[in-house]
């Protein structure tokens, strides 16, 4: 085959406040006592005065434990239904419990709750062994765990995966971190001799993945507080994101925290941002295309007469190129702090989704809602080189290989191609790349190995030989 999957780093549980998440099944299969909905109606158990949130019989059948928005944990008899205690007397914990899960032993319980630990119980002798304290926020509410083995996990309602260490509750052994959300955009940048991947959610979080191991992290401090739409690097090594809450972020990729990074705010919503040599970016806006030097912005093109959706600037740094909503391509110099209109049009086959420079900067790809791909020849005066059909959806990301002869498109067919550019017909078809949403973007970490995200919240990696 000439690809192959070769990592996929999976989403998160999707969260919501209030609402478990349970981790895992009962032992005992299908005699799920929770599942058929008569384990408490039938047997008329109404200790709890709040809705129940679990139910689970313990490994050997002798006893179930219920757990309850009210804070409580009841065991009963399994096979007569007749309460045993309350673990803690009055109250296990002091908000909602979501989730319980037995130990295989049957002797002990872990419980998920929302005040923001779990812990684990003695039922034997109604007491508590061990509490896990897993933070003071919101989003460190517990909402389900598992009981696997000698592994203890919980699940937080930031979507994070716990594994709890017995011998040091305080701290986790282990946390997986990821998104919840939507993944619009990603980019991949070397950092310190490895190669980070960047990816910008729906919801605002930007994570840092190790492209080898997969483990990954959020910047800290506050950031954006709505969808990233779009990411890139510059020649220093900042990370430039623009975000639906209208700002420009600049984030050192050493420090990784966005306490004390420079902020641009725009007028209007940014779509895309493109960087180029000197400390030059180019934001696409709605109506407006912003032009920042150093950080500042510095020029701006109000009302162009057509509707800007993304950009790409030219390697040399001197040419900028704007694809929009009508099919066209329009061409800007970059004059000191100012854009110039080099009233140069460039014709797509339907609404432009991507443009982008290969790295030697020899051609620009373009891609569109027409499900075609253009490349022009930039030293041919940007004549049209060739036309690249494949996709039977909207194509909405472009990505050019560094071997500068190969680039990469994935569309709202859920496909990625990889193109050959002096032979259209030379290609490799990547179906179902994401089976859940469509690619809603890609990068390339070498010559070989292309990264792609979705709405469907993953990233992957792909080997990819000609």
């Amino acid at each position: 085959m000439p690809y192959e999957i070769k990592k996929v780093f999976a989403s998160l549980p999707q969260v919501e406040r209030g609402v478990s998440k349970i981790i895992g099944g009962d032992p005992k299969g299908n005699n799920f006592l929770y599942t058929n909905g008569k384990c408490v109606i039938l047997r008329n158990i109404d200790d709890h005065s709040r809705f129940v949130n679990c139910v689970r019989f313990s490994p050997d059948g002798n006893r179930f434990a219920t757990a309850s928005a009210d804070g409580q944990i009841y065991i009963y008899d399994g096979k007569t239904g007749e309460k045993v205690c309350a673990l803690g007397g009055s109250k296990a914990h002091d908000g909602g419990i979501y989730a319980v899960s037995w130990s295989p032993d049957s002797t002990h319980l872990l419980s998920a709750s929302g005040d923001k630990t779990s812990k684990i119980w003695d039922v034997n002798v109604n007491s508590v062994v061990s509490v896990f304290p897993m933070g003071t926020t919101v989003l460190d509410q517990q909402l389900g765990c598992l009981w696997q083995k000698d592994h203890l996990l919980s699940v937080s309602l930031s979507g994070y995966i716990n594994y709890l260490d017995r011998n040091n509750p305080s701290k986790p052994l282990r946390v997986i971190k990821g998104h919840s959300k939507s993944i619009q955009c990603l980019t991949v940048h070397k950092n310190g001799g490895k190669s980070y991947i960047y990816s910008g959610s729906h919801d605002g979080h930007i994570n840092y993945w190790d492209s080898e191991t997969g483990e990954n992290d959020s910047f800290a401090g506050k950031g954006h507080t709505n969808q990233v739409s779009r990411m890139t690097v510059d020649e220093s090594g900042q990370l430039i994101s623009c975000s639906m809450d209208d700002t420009v972020r600049y984030t050192n990729l050493t420090l990784r925290d966005y306490s004390g990074q420079a902020v641009v705010k725009l007028d209007v919503q940014p779509k895309c941002v493109a960087v180029g040599p000197g400390g030059y970016a180019v934001v696409v806006c709605i109506g407006q295309i912003v032009l920042l030097k150093d950080q500042r912005k510095c020029f701006s093109i109000d009302s162009p007469g057509y509707e800007p959706e993304v950009v790409a600037v030219h390697p040399g740094g001197d040419t900028v190129a704007v694809g929009g909503a009508d099919g066209s391509v329009r061409l800007y110099s970059i004059l000191g702090t100012t854009l110039k209109d080099e009233g140069k049009l460039l014709e797509a086959k339907g609404p432009v989704t991507d443009v982008a420079y290969s790295h030697d900067g020899a051609f620009l790809a373009v891609c569109d809602a027409s499900k075609v791909v253009t490349v022009f020849s930039v030293a041919d005066g940007y004549s049209e080189n060739n036309v690249f059909y494949g996709h039977h959806a909207k194509i909405v990301c472009l990505a050019w290989s560094p071997d500068n002869e190969h680039f990469a498109s994935g569309g709202m067919d859920m496909m990625v191609y990889v193109w050959t550019l002096s032979d259209p017909e030379t290609r490799v078809k990547i179906q179902d790349a994401h089976r859940l949403h469509h690619v809603s973007s890609l990068a390339w970490l070498d010559e070989h190995t292309l990264v792609t995200t979705s709405h469907d919240a993953s990233v992957k990696e792909w080997t990819i030989t000609y």
